[in-house]
């Protein structure tokens, strides 16, 4: 373990780091710390050997190191209070008795993105596990309708779709009622198969303008069943960061988070808030991921932050905390 003043050093590194992105130098350090510059050269020094700083090539000050911020999160980390205005966006939104659930969650996951600046993440039970309950719709005008989605698990979906011209509300009518008689039970990500290979002949028999509207439902369950499990918000927040001004990097990683098995494998393995640095978290080895599982009755999934490593850890442990305790209260 480390003494009590290189603790204290380390930590002022790690979060002058986080805050300005600029190598630490000793100077500005000393009068915190209450000795010379030699001494806080020293110390450095030891943190440096010890792996827990490195120099860069274009300053003389130190960075963290993935396990200097390992170090700095399992033992210097303390939880960061959170403003009034933050505990007042979350407020409004667990507090609006009109949004379902998953819609609370999700927008919830929204604003600690907007507060952090970083990339949220919401893993649902996987579609697998949710089951068709039923189908509505409701008019837009001729050629458009929503269709609304509810699963077994309480779960809402709804969709504009556009069925042409020519498409009448009768037809559309037949179409539902035909999906909730012969789907209603079937898993999610089964039902656009079973909609290709039982039911669009089955529609064909009794609707005229059958093939538009079997693709607009076709369409609209492949998206359901991707998006019951999976929803992000801030994907391009990582171009406000120096460490991904490479423009190769960002589509690589922006191409990780559209590749769902990719996303995935952010899941949760249990209720603690758990942090992944770099090579940890089996997604990016330039990210840090912190993220924890939620449990309400049967539903159940995974809350995430995703950003660099010179992230605000205290501030986002704090924040997922806060969510994780108001969603299952």
């Amino acid at each position: 373990m480390l003494s009590e003043r290189q603790n204290k050093l380390l930590k002022m590194i790690v979060e002058e780091y986080i805050k300005t992105a600029n190598p630490v130098g000793s100077q500005g350090l000393c009068d915190k710390l209450k000795c010379s510059s030699a001494t806080i050269r020293n110390e450095m020094a030891y943190l440096e050997e010890k792996g827990y700083l490195e120099k860069t090539h274009t300053s003389s000050g130190r960075v963290p190191s993935e396990d200097g911020y390992r170090y700095y999160v399992d033992n210097l980390m303390e939880p960061k209070k959170m403003t009034g205005e933050d505990v007042l966006r979350l407020q409004r939104i667990f507090n609006n008795k009109q949004l379902v659930l998953s819609d609370v969650i999700t927008k919830s996951m929204e604003i600690i993105s907007d507060i952090t600046n970083l990339t949220s993440v919401v893993l649902g039970s996987t579609s697998s596990e949710n089951k068709l309950k039923k189908v509505e719709v409701v008019p837009m005008d001729k050629q458009n309708i929503i269709a609304i989605v509810i699963t077994d698990k309480g779960h809402v979906e709804h969709k504009e779709l556009n069925v042409g011209e020519g498409v009448s509300p009768s037809d559309v009518k037949k179409v539902v009622e035909l999906i909730n008689k012969l789907l209603v039970g079937t898993p999610l990500d089964e039902v656009s198969s079973k909609l290709e290979f039982e039911i669009k002949p089955i529609i064909g028999n009794y609707v005229k303008s059958h093939e538009a509207l079997y693709q607009a439902f076709y369409n609209a369950f492949n998206e359901f069943s991707f998006k019951n499990h999976m929803y992000m918000s801030g994907k391009t927040k990582l171009l406000d960061y120096q460490e991904f001004d490479n423009v190769k990097k960002v589509k690589e990683i922006l191409n990780k988070f559209d590749d769902a098995n990719m996303v995935r494998k952010i899941e949760a393995d249990d209720n603690d808030i758990n942090v992944y640095i770099g090579h940890e978290n089996n997604f990016d080895d330039d990210m840090s991921i912190i993220k924890t599982k939620y449990k309400i009755g049967d539903l159940e999934g995974t809350v995430a932050i995703m950003g660099p490593k010179r992230m605000d850890y205290e501030k986002v442990v704090s924040l997922l905390d806060y969510i994780k305790k108001h969603i299952e209260r």
